[in-house]
């Protein structure tokens, strides 16, 4: 099997490696490990292609409220709580006509949901009730995420024409992975790497990693699946009787449309965090070679991030290789899977209508 040609390059891992050894003790020393975002809810969230002030500011701030949880900040959160019913209070019209009118009936009784959530986050913010508070917090970022969905209109760009013969996912699908270990539940965004996860898609319904074992597997970095059985190293495609392959496709933010087949060292983003980063545990990427970027075909990975091992902004895999979802349930079976490990069975349970098999 071609494990080799679509795994993830011996120079980048190699990279990594030392860029682990070389950063973590200076982030131990002296170096913070920044805000980079790592929850998926909140990376999906940012994602999404709207223009929303009032929201995205509620989502922020609920958001902002970890900090002060880990400290034990009781008063700052109940302050920060009351200012989030302030803002929904004073905002909840704006907010309303903001929405399509289809989709206002919906959001009247989303907002009257979200106006309870956060007087039960109140509550258990005055109580110092972390458990609760966690569980009210999540419910309440939860219905933010409902309503900010709720504001997505049409696709946000026109993928090239040079990929029309490519299957692409125009929105988000949510695929159930299940391994030898359990249930992996993840959502797919195609709202920001369109031809990635409509390839992924298009083989999840195929039932192409059915019974695939996963290849690869290297502690704290990722775990690879997708090499077929047999002499070839992707999916071919019965039409054409050759390998399909899919461009590296990487969106940064402010940009209207992804970038294709280049690396952030190679248009100079040096600095930049894509749209969709490696910024949390089970955060999929799209497998390629080390000898091209554009020949990604079916192997794809799941990143092991470790926040103590790769502090903010020392990423060495975004800007190189193209994210395309996120593991949302199931983080306890995927830390248990290895190379003796296989995908049982993988569907797509929602969002299926959101496919195209070509443009």
């Amino acid at each position: 099997m071609g494990l080799r040609r679509l795994a993830l390059g011996s120079a980048l891992l190699t990279c990594l490696v030392l860029g682990q050894l070389l950063a973590a003790p200076l982030a131990l020393a002296a170096l913070p490990p920044g805000n980079a975002v790592t929850d998926p809810a909140a990376i999906l969230r940012d994602a999404l292609p709207i223009q929303a002030r009032d929201l995205q500011e509620l989502q922020h701030r609920l958001e902002s409220t970890s900090g002060d949880l880990r400290a034990k900040r009781w008063t700052a959160l109940a302050g920060t709580v009351r200012r989030s019913q302030t803002l929904l209070t004073s905002r909840r019209e704006s907010i309303l006509n903001d929405l399509p009118v289809r989709a206002r009936a919906e959001g009247e009784q989303l907002l009257d949901q979200l106006q309870t959530q956060l007087q039960s986050l109140a509550s258990s913010s005055e109580a110092a009730d972390r458990e609760t508070f966690l569980a009210d917090r999540r419910s309440a970022l939860t219905t933010v995420g409902d309503l900010e969905a709720l504001l997505v209109g049409a696709f946000p760009f026109e993928i090239p024409a040079d990929f029309a013969a490519l299957p692409r996912l125009l929105g988000r699908a949510t695929v159930e992975i299940e391994t030898s270990k359990g249930t992996l539940t993840a959502v797919v965004d195609g709202y920001n790497a369109p031809l990635t996860a409509g390839a992924f898609v298009d083989l999840v319904q195929k039932g192409f990693y059915d019974k695939l074992p996963f290849t690869r597997a290297e502690d704290f970095y990722v775990l690879q699946t997708g090499d077929p059985a047999g002499p070839v190293d992707g999916y071919i495609d019965p039409a054409t009787k050759a390998e399909r392959t899919v461009p590296l496709e990487i969106r940064v933010p402010g940009q209207d449309a992804p970038y294709y087949n280049h690396t952030f060292e190679e248009l100079g983003l040096f600095k930049a965090t894509p749209v969709l980063p490696f910024a949390t545990l089970g955060t999929l990427g799209w497998a390629h070679s080390d000898a091209a970027l554009d020949d990604g075909s079916s192997q794809f990975f799941f990143f092991l991030y470790e926040a103590e091992l790769t502090p903010a902004g020392l990423n060495l895999v975004d800007g190189r290789y193209a994210a395309f979802g996120y593991v949302v349930e199931g983080f306890d079976v995927l830390e248990e899977l290895g190379v003796d490990d296989r995908i049982l069975r993988a569907r797509v349970v929602d969002g299926a209508e959101n496919f195209q098999a070509h443009a």
